[in-house]
């Protein structure tokens, strides 16, 4: 009984810091979850957690990782992870599942696609839902992997959905944006966008095994070439194609040496420092943009009104442009009332 009221009792912001600072993994996932929670009273407990915890982030390499379906982007991050975990690192996998856009549903089946990975004891792995909010991505994974970096973890691996608008995102929360693509590169390159190939600072051409190796070998000298062409992801770094074999786990090596060799050279440039800082900067405006959107959405005013405005532009009785202009009036009317009413 005493055991069960211990794992019964609600958690003190004291107990989510000192855990996390302890590397408990139970204890780290609790406090994830609480980031990710949508009441208020969680959010501002999450937020005071995570301040406290600022002093002990910073001290990992973060990478993300994104491909087309198929590519076999959680074997290789299995593998690598494996690699990586016998190497003495830490690992942290934060993946972004697919939700649904009608049910809202996610497929959170990450933990036994990685099964090796999830048993080690250097390794964590999160699965969460995406949720169809690209800013629920950017403020949940940002703030799992600080949690993670104070946790211990020195090496950070983000999944993402897919080739998509998140991955825009996803870059703009990593050090390192790797590309896992699979062999036929002609066919392969017709469905993704020029503009995901030019965040990559790498790209991998995975399934590089068997009857398989002669076409990853013709895909890696087709993708250099159009990486030539392209601009750089980062300045000073010069992004190739590799080939891997996770399930051989060849190649791994040789994509971690690239990886410190990017760092190093980043490192030294300056650049490494900077673009963390201008994503800690840009992160902070897209918090105000989520928030005023949901000020706005959430206004008495705007609710009570949004439906007739919406009537009078399908009726072609009012311009796009003035029914925005309306419903800012009404947003920002009430609350500069607010504001005078404070005075």
């Amino acid at each position: 009984m005493d055991q069960q009221n211990k794992r019964k009792k609600k958690l003190s912001e004291d107990d989510y810091v000192n855990g996390v600072l302890e590397g408990n993994r139970t204890i780290l996932a609790q406090t994830i979850t609480l980031i990710e929670s949508n009441s208020l009273a969680h959010m501002n407990s999450a937020q005071n957690v995570l301040t406290r915890l600022l002093p002990h982030t910073g001290r990992s390499i973060r990478i993300g990782i994104t491909g087309v379906p198929g590519a076999g982007k959680s074997s290789l991050i299995e593998s690598f992870g494996m690699y990586l975990c016998e190497q003495g690192h830490k690992v942290a996998v934060l993946t972004i599942d697919p939700s649904s856009t009608i049910t809202k549903g996610s497929i959170l089946g990450d933990k036994t696609r990685m099964d090796s990975l999830s048993r080690n004891p250097n390794a964590f792995i999160r699965p969460s839902a995406s949720g169809g909010s690209l800013g629920g991505i950017a403020r949940k994974t940002r703030e799992s992997m600080l949690v993670c970096e104070a946790a211990g973890y020195d090496v950070i691996l983000i999944e993402t959905v897919g080739v998509g608008q998140s991955e825009v995102q996803v870059r703009s929360m990593v050090d390192y944006f790797l590309l896992v693509m699979l062999t036929g590169a002609g066919d392969e390159l017709q469905g993704i966008k020029k503009g995901i190939m030019e965040l990559a600072d790498s790209i991998v051409i995975n399934k590089a095994d068997g009857e398989n190796k002669i076409k990853a070998l013709a895909a890696k000298a087709e993708f250099n070439r159009i990486l030539h062409l392209l601009q750089p992801s980062t300045p000073g770094w010069t992004s190739k194609a590799y080939t891997v074999s996770a399930l051989l786990s060849e190649g791994i090596e040789e994509i971690w040496t690239e990886i410190l060799a990017f760092r190093q050279i980043t490192l030294d440039s300056g650049y490494f420092q900077k673009r963390r800082q201008n994503q800690m900067i840009d992160w902070m405006y897209n918090m105000v943009y989520d928030q005023l959107k949901h000020s706005f959405m959430n206004h008495e005013g705007v609710k009570l009104n949004l439906r007739s405005i919406e009537n009078s532009i399908v009726n072609g009785t009012i311009t796009a442009t003035l029914a925005a202009k309306n419903l800012l009036n009404i947003f920002e009317g009430t609350e500069r009332g607010n504001l005078n009413a404070g005075d």
